[in-house]
């Protein structure tokens, strides 16, 4: 059966900005397991080989779900552009959390369009990057979530921001400027990112949320990635109570992907996570918990 998709669907979340959301799923009418697909800072859930990465799984039959964080700088008329540099700028980490819980909310309601195909006790987060992050802190709040995976997934927020003297004058200016390597643009971060931080830091710590994970928790990391240390899945596995750790030889922060993507096939590298995270997400919750759980024993 071919998928069916149910493209740029607009929600509101809690923070006047639109989420912009895709459902990619075999249109049979059967109840399947739902996979939440969490983009990463400075991505976009048109990016690169994301669409293709949501079919593989639509054909295994999951019900998969991409969507646009609402202040990550694109909006509905231009998905690919950051051309809303203000929301961009406006972002922090618990509107990335509320707006993900709008997702998940919004999916379970008893008239969402495809309820009957979805399977509301078999709910799958994956993440990548800072997306990744976002994804262990709401799968240890939220009791719906069934298996967790991280692709190239950050382990803290605090030592992302500056320090001394930078950290200063970014207070004293309201703004700092990052450089999008990809399209040369300048990128506003307002302070209150950082602020926001600060008065959050407790359900913002990745460690305190990873430990408190009740479910598997697949780490993907590629040995070659220059954008996130892969000592950082090394502290996800050292934290998460029942980690699987697929470590991928030679592989850069998003798999051997890039935007756009106009290839035929996928990558290698991207299509072995994607074949192992298929196979995690099929593999019974409690077979994974008896085979990784408690790894401080080994």
């Amino acid at each position: 059966m071919e998928v069916s998709k149910e493209l740029n669907i607009i929600i509101e979340g809690k923070h006047d900005k639109p989420i912009v959301i895709d459902l990619i799923f075999k249109d049979d009418g059967k109840p399947k397991p739902v996979v939440i697909f969490c983009h990463g800072y400075k991505g976009f859930k048109d990016w690169g080989a994301w669409e293709e990465m949501g079919i593989k799984f639509a054909k295994e039959d999951f019900f998969f779900v991409k969507f646009n964080f609402s202040h990550n700088g694109t909006d509905p008329e231009n998905l690919t552009k950051f051309l809303n540099i203000e929301a961009f700028g406006d972002n922090n980490y618990i509107k990335e959390l509320d707006d993900l819980q709008s997702v998940l909310d919004w999916m379970l309601l008893p008239d969402f369009k495809f309820i009957k195909q979805l399977k509301p006790d078999d709910i799958n987060l994956i993440g990548h990057s800072r997306g990744g992050g976002i994804s262990v802190i709401k799968a240890a709040e939220d009791k719906r979530i069934t298996k967790l995976i991280t692709l190239a997934s950050v382990s803290d927020f605090g030592s992302r921001f500056p320090e001394g003297k930078k950290l200063e004058a970014w207070e004293k200016k309201g703004v700092q400027y990052i450089v999008n390597s990809r399209t040369g643009q300048q990128l506003p971060h307002h302070y209150q990112f950082y602020k926001n931080f600060k008065e959050n830091k407790e359900r913002l710590n990745i460690k305190k949320a990873a430990q408190k994970l009740q479910i598997p928790h697949l780490i993907a990391h590629g040995s070659s990635d220059t954008s996130v240390s892969i000592g950082e899945a090394g502290n996800l596995f050292e934290w998460s109570p029942a980690p699987k750790l697929l470590l991928v030889e030679n592989a850069d922060h998003v798999f051997g992907t890039q935007h756009p993507w106009n290839g035929e096939e996928l990558p290698k590298t991207f299509n072995h996570v994607i074949a192992k995270s298929i196979d995690f997400l099929k593999t019974d919750s409690k077979e994974l918990w008896d085979e990784y759980g408690d790894s401080d024993d080994e």
